[in-house]
């Protein structure tokens, strides 16, 4: 079995920052709208008041302050509420897959190595643009590489379980060099209608190279992957194609993004704190001593938790990475921008955690060593 190490990451950042009071402003309008056109309903106690979000309540249950999207137009128009993102035609780069090369390009420049190299293309994300062609295949088209190519959905923890997938083509010798890539548009499949929910996420995309270890000129050596799921319907997104055989439920809430967040809350935090110890454990690693954890960002209060429980003390900054203030809850994305932004400090023999959670639940683990 040949060793692997992640060679090289990539980001594309959409050019359009929505910071919480402009999501708030046209929240509230629509709110106000609602109770205004439902006034008679209300009153009668047919049906409740909707309650107006505000930059304080959000940043207090999240710690998001703004997003990147791929387009603002439609989200701060209180009449619309969703992004504004036109269909293109079939020979056309689709949107997700062209977000997916620009975070590629980034990765292989940065890798220093001719896109010839890679053998292999994961695109792995919680949501797919369609069912088929794969994702994955046309952003392997686009950036002429050979070999074979497929998509995978694990929700958040897909960047995670895709590292874990590559490095295992790696070490049995399926490819010397697999491309990771998670475009995310999560605000396709957001609810900005819904005050618990509508300032969660945001888009991006992020890309991993993971290479043969001994024809890498520098990197991180993966020094163990670990995974795991356990269902849950607390988070869930009903959208598919078989909502067309049940016309009446297209419009229910739940063919977009809901959540029982104090639900996942309690489940998900001790469910991974302890997956981290164990594994750090059965790898001979002192969760205490790592360096550096660049944890899923989904929220702040759950990641401040988490690294309290895995580091038995308050983490620093520095020691626990926080992004999702600029960049919001980005599904896969949010545990590679981590380690994309903030891991230039390390010197060889520093360690860090890799780690996601989410929907399924899922979880998925990475420790990584400075080369």
């Amino acid at each position: 079995m040949t060793d692997a190490v992640i060679a090289a990451t990539g980001l594309y950042t959409p050019p359009n920052s929505l910071s919480n009071a402009e999501l708030v402003e046209t929240f509230n309008a629509y709110v106000e709208r609602f109770n205004a056109a439902n006034a008679k309903a209300i009153e009668a106690g047919e049906i409740e008041a909707l309650s107006p979000s505000s930059v304080e309540f959000i940043e207090k249950a999240s710690g998001i302050k703004a997003r990147f999207v791929v387009d603002k137009t439609g989200l701060v128009d209180p009449d619309l509420m969703r992004p504004n993102i036109p269909e293109r035609p079939n020979e056309e780069l689709s949107v997700l897959a062209e977000i997916a090369v620009e975070a590629a390009k980034d990765a292989i420049a940065r890798w220093g190595k001719p896109a010839s190299e890679i053998g292999a293309v994961i695109c792995a994300a919680s949501n797919m643009q369609r069912a088929y062609p794969a994702m994955a295949i046309e952003v392997q088209n686009a950036l002429g590489i050979e070999g074979f190519a497929f998509d995978m959905n694990v929700a958040c923890s897909s960047a995670t379980f895709g590292i874990k997938t590559a490095a295992d083509f790696v070490a049995s010798g399926s490819a010397r060099a697999v491309l990771m890539v998670n475009p995310e548009i999560c605000s396709g499949h957001l609810n900005f209608r819904d005050r618990d929910s509508h300032f969660i996420f945001g888009d991006v995309a992020t890309a991993v190279i993971v290479e043969r270890a001994d024809q890498a000129n520098d990197g991180w050596e993966i020094l163990g992957t670990r995974l795991k799921t356990q269902f849950s319907n607390n988070i869930r997104n009903n959208f598919g194609f078989l909502n067309r055989c049940a016309p009446e439920g297209i419009g229910q809430k739940d063919k977009l993004f809901v959540q029982e967040g104090r639900k996942v809350f309690r489940e998900v935090v001790p469910m991974v704190s302890e997956m981290i110890v164990d594994h750090a454990g059965a790898l001979g690693l002192d969760p205490t001593s790592l360096k550096r954890m660049w944890l899923h960002q989904a929220n702040i209060n759950m990641n401040d938790l988490i690294g309290r429980r895995v580091l038995g003390r308050d983490p620093s900054p520095e020691e626990n990475v926080i992004i999702l203030d600029e960049y919001a809850n980005t599904s896969s994305a949010g545990s590679i921008i981590a380690f994309h932004k903030a891991n230039a400090d390390f010197r060889p023999g520093d360690t860090g955690l890799i780690c996601s959670f989410g929907a399924g639940y899922s979880a998925g683990t990475v420790f990584v060593r400075k080369r």
